[in-house]
This record gives structure tokens, C-alpha cells and sequence, in this order.
């Protein structure tokens, strides 16, 4: 694949994959993007998977023939990009290593040798001519790691972006890029939002007309929705307005005051409502979901004295990737000693603009006028 005359495409699909980093489902597989741009010096843009080193190989000996590599540029190191390094420096003897130096320390880690010889240590501002394509290196701690780099082709205008940017899915599928990247962002990146930010000033004082990702398409047109998304995103902003209503049951009571609640908002003219059954559908989508929307309703059982299990899980996940600047309400049920809303207050103490309903719905055992009476007032509340 040519991206322009001098930058192409070697990465490779990956349609083998069931669970992305042993947790996220991707039913449309995984691309691990690798690049070559081609020069007076040629370099090679990170490695893929290591269940795809062969294929890689192939890729990268069909764009260059007999050409030798001058350099691999290695952004960053999680093992879906990097696991091929060392396979490549055999292949290639006389090729550099370029990284950043916290990416050499991990290299030792991995396989044992941090190739000293072969080493070019870059960080911010650092440069690499290869002939009229000038490399100039931005630092990207935790973005999503300490060791990430990215590189801005000032010739191409293009920046390689590592994993920002990415999504789920393989490039042979047609699917919303925003649905499976903000999925992406909020299960892999989202802890990691004043990083992004710095980030992103840092792309704001660069002419980018390309943003080439190591996983998911290349984005090569209309690149400020991408970067308003990415801005909304790690700012904690909210990308949608609507309510979304996340709900555990166990004998079907909670879930029915959840789909009353879902149903009057839905009369109500609320531009959108999404409801999930945390026990059952995909936890990645209902923590994508919590940061997509402005407001939210957590509607649990109290178990043990505390909330049911799937609902403690789902909150630690939002509390782990920073959630702020929401308005929540809650409906708690409990047969003899409701405690499912003081414990969800509690562990929300310490975050960020988070804003309760004055209004809580408590079931006891099952829905009643009095109950019913008070998810009307939740409703004008979250209306």
C-alpha cells in the first residue's frame, strides 16, 4: 500500500486474535501497522506482532528488493510492535536502532540485549535526515507507555502517532471509526488524558496532513474531527449528549426499574439513552459509554453490604481511568438494608467534578408507587 511516493505500507491483519491485550474482544481482529519510508537512508517505522514476523518480513522484502534498511525506528515498545526487533537486526546486520533511551532499557528486558552498537538514542526535538525526508522526534511519555516516542515526516507532513489514534479492527474491515476507537481510547489510553493533552499541544505547533497509527487506518483527510475527538476524549469531556444506564439484577427487579427509567427518558425527548446489563454485555462498551455521555445512572443491587460484584468491577474501571466531570444518579435496591448508594458515593469521593442527583431511587425487594414516584423526580433531574 502506498500512503505517498516515499512512505508504504508493510504492516499486516490480524484475524486470528479473540481477546486484544487478554481483555478486550475484537470481533474484527487487529492491524499491527508497520512503515517504511524510502529515501537516500531508508528507514522501517516499528515492527508488528510476533505471530506475524514472517509475513512482515515478506512485506518489508517485496517495498524494498535489495535495498538495505538504514534504520528501524522503533516508537514504542508493547510486544504487538515490538516483538520483532530482534528477527529484524538479524536480518538486516548494517541497520540502526533508533529509540528513545528508556526504549533501549526495555529492549534488555525483552530480549535480552539493548543491541548498544546498533543504537541511536533520540528524545524531544532530536532530528534524522534520511535525503529530503527529515525525521524530528516527539516524546510521549504514557501515552501509553514511559518510553513512546513519535515522529513528524516534515516533508510528508505525516505523523507517526504510535498508539494514538489507533482502534480496534482489522484494515480489511468497514466498520464506525469512532465507535472502535473510542473503545480503544478509553479502555487502553483513557487513564492517561493530561498526557494526551500535552500531546496534542505539542501536534497543534505541527502542519500534520497525515496521522499514520500502528493500529487501525491511516487517517488521511478531515483530520480535525479525529483531533476533536481526541481533545473531547482526554479532556473528559462529553462527546454525547444523552443518559446512559448502567444496571446489575439478580431476579429481575433492578433491571426493571432500569428499562422504566430508560423508557420514560425515552418519552421524554433525552437525545439519546443507552442502557447495559453489566453482567452480560461487553464491559470495554459500557466504560466506553460512561465517557461518552454526560450523565449516567447506576441502578444496583446492595450484596454483602455492599454492590453487586459487576457493578463494583465496572466502577473501579471508571475510577481507574480518572472519570470526572459527570452527573450521576443512582437506584439501589435492597429486600431489608438498602447500602448500594452510599457505597457508590463513597467510592467516587475522590474524583473530579463528579456531580450526585439529589434524588435516589430505593427498591425494596420490588418497584411500588413510592419508588416509581421517586424515578420521576430522577427523571427531572436528568432531563
Amino acid at each position: 500500500m502506498d500512503i505517498t511516493n516515499d512512505i508504504k505500507y508493510v504492516g499486516v491483519n490480524d484475524r486470528e486474535i479473540d481477546l486484544f491485550e487478554g481483555m478486550y474482544t475484537v470481533p474484527n481482529g487487529m492491524a499491527y501497522n508497520s512503515y517504511v519510508i524510502l529515501d537516500e537512508k531508508i528507514a522501517v517505522m516499528d515492527t508488528v506482532d510476533r505471530h506475524f514476523g514472517s509475513q512482515w518480513l515478506d512485506n518489508l522484502k517485496r517495498v524494498l528488493g535489495e535495498k538495505q534498511p538504514d534504520y528501524l525506528v522503533v516508537q514504542h515498545m508493547e510486544p504487538d510492535h515490538s516483538a520483532n526487533i530482534k528477527a529484524f537486526t538479524e536480518c538486516y546486520k548494517t541497520a540502526k536502532i533508533v529509540a528513545s533511551a528508556k526504549a533501549f532499557v526495555m529492549m534488555k528486558q525483552f530480549f535480552g540485549d539493548d543491541f548498544a552498537d546498533r543504537q541511536v538514542v533520540v528524545g524531544e526535538g532530536d532530528t534524522l535526515s534520511l535525503g529530503k525526508h527529515v525525521l524530528n522526534f516527539v516524546t510521549a511519555p504514557m501515552v501509553h507507555w514511559p518510553e513512546v516516542i513519535m515522529t513528524y515526516d516534515s516533508t510528508d507532513k505525516a505523523l507517526f502517532s504510535a498508539d494514538a489514534f489507533g482502534k480496534f479492527g482489522a484494515l480489511d474491515t468497514d466498520e464506525d471509526w469512532a465507535c472502535e476507537a473510542r473503545r480503544y481510547y478509553f479502555g487502553i489510553v483513557g487513564k492517561y488524558g493530561a498526557q494526551v493533552q500535552a500531546l496534542l499541544k505539542k501536534a497543534s505547533a505541527l502542519d500534520i496532513q497525515k496521522i499514520l497509527p500502528l493500529h487501525g487506518p491511516m487517517l488521511l483527510e478531515n483530520l480535525g474531527y479525529y483531533l476533536n475527538l481526541y481533545n473531547t476524549w482526554s479532556s473528559y469531556g462529553v462527546e454525547s449528549e444523552g443518559v446512559c444506564i448502567m444496571y446489575t439484577s439478580i431476579y429481575g427487579h433492578t433491571k426493571a426499574a432500569a428499562e422504566m427509567l430508560a423508557e420514560k427518558l425515552e418519552k421524554a425527548g433525552c437525545p439519546k439513552v443507552a442502557i447495559t446489563d453489566l453482567a452480560r454485555d461487553d464491559m470495554a462498551e459500557a466504560v466506553e459509554d460512561a465517557f461518552r455521555y454526560g450523565k449516567m445512572v447506576l441502578a444496583t443491587t446492595t450484596y454483602n453490604g455492599d454492590v453487586f460484584p459487576f457493578m463494583r468491577d465496572f466502577i473501579e474501571r471508571l475510577l481507574e481511568r480518572n472519570y470526572q466531570n459527570r452527573f450521576i444518579g443512582i437506584i439501589e435496591n435492597g429486600s431489608w438494608a438498602p447500602n448500594a448508594a452510599k457505597v457508590i458515593k463513597k467510592l467516587f469521593e475522590n474524583s473530579k467534578n463528579i456531580t450526585f442527583a439529589n434524588t435516589v431511587v430505593t427498591i425494596k425487594s420490588a418497584l411500588n408507587a413510592e419508588s416509581e414516584a421517586q424515578t420521576d423526580e430522577l427523571l427531572k433531574e436528568l432531563l
